[in-house]
């Protein structure tokens, strides 16, 4: 979908992404390398970090649409030729010990959880678009975003296993957290199984399934500019608290959110909010 806003200079850095604004306060990521399929090599591993870190404190997003250019995918997840010729695993150093090999592919691999990451601790919220290849890597992102939407003719596939080796990006660690059961997830981590959309809106690993990429990709921006328009204090305190709770008890996620409140409802957006409904006219919230 075409942007009437210019991406301003920051986010022109960024090679393998395009980031454009098609509504107030909404971005649009767009994986840029539909040529490969949206395949990741380590260069935009490293992008798609700086990239999110970069949205994260930017005042003009509240809400963040991310997908993937072209017909053929969101993405194909790790760009396994470039990995096989470059990095640790596909270019160990000979000469270095068993225990020197590791240490290195280790940093490799948190560099990609690193990546990864990044889209969940963004403080704005994201809502991930899956067309057709969504494969490996690209399934590791989707568990990161708060949101997901697919098409029907979607192919999602965590095909690690048929690599030689277990998933080691964050889509173990993340499948359980988002409401999949442990039985799904397992059968089809272990056997590789390709899932279509109406299957993973079923299993709610996504909460919508749509006919086409372009009907999921407007349904996704009349979402993003509703929630563009409400308090980005509430909604970022939102998205904080949640995450804040999802890996601890009720009785310490009650605690913490208490604590932020106290601070949070002291904001001129309450007010606004609540002087809107009395009126019913529709307010505007400064900047965060």
């Amino acid at each position: 979908m075409a942007s009437s806003r210019r991406t301003p200079t920051s986010y022109e850095q960024f090679k393998n992404f395009r980031t454009t604004f098609p509504a107030p306060f909404v971005a649009h990521v767009e994986i840029n390398r539909p040529e490969k399929i949206n395949a990741f090599d380590n260069a935009m591993f490293r992008e798609i970090t700086a990239l999110f870190d970069l949205i994260s404190h930017d005042p003009n997003v509240r809400v963040v649409m991310l997908s993937g250019a072209g017909t053929r995918g969101f993405s194909a997840g790790l760009d396994v030729m470039a990995e096989s010729t470059s990095g640790p695993v596909g270019t160990p150093v000979e000469t270095r010990d068993f225990a020197r090999k590791a240490w290195a592919v280790r940093r490799h691999a948190l560099l990609y959880q690193e990546s990864v990451n990044a889209l969940e601790r963004c403080e704005k919220p994201i809502v991930c678009l899956l067309h057709v290849v969504t494969f490996g890597a690209a399934v590791d992102f989707a568990t990161a975003a708060d949101v997901r939407y697919c098409t029907r003719d979607v192919k999602l596939c965590v095909r690690e296993i048929d690599a030689g080796l277990a998933p080691d990006v964050g889509t173990l660690s993340r499948l359980p957290k988002i409401g999949v059961p442990y039985s799904w997830a397992k059968e089809i981590i272990y056997s590789a199984e390709v899932v279509g959309g109406e299957e993973a809106a079923r299993i709610g690993l996504a909460s919508k399934v749509f006919n086409t990429k372009e009907e999921m990709v407007s349904s996704a921006l009349a979402w993003a500019t509703n929630v563009a328009s409400k308090s980005p204090v509430a909604v970022q305190s939102s998205k904080a608290l949640w995450d804040f709770s999802r890996d601890r008890p009720v009785a310490d996620g009650l605690l913490y959110t208490a604590a932020w409140n106290s601070a949070m409802v002291l904001s001129d957006d309450v007010r606004k909010a609540m002087t809107s409904g009395l009126k019913r006219t529709q307010p505007t919230f400064e900047k965060l």
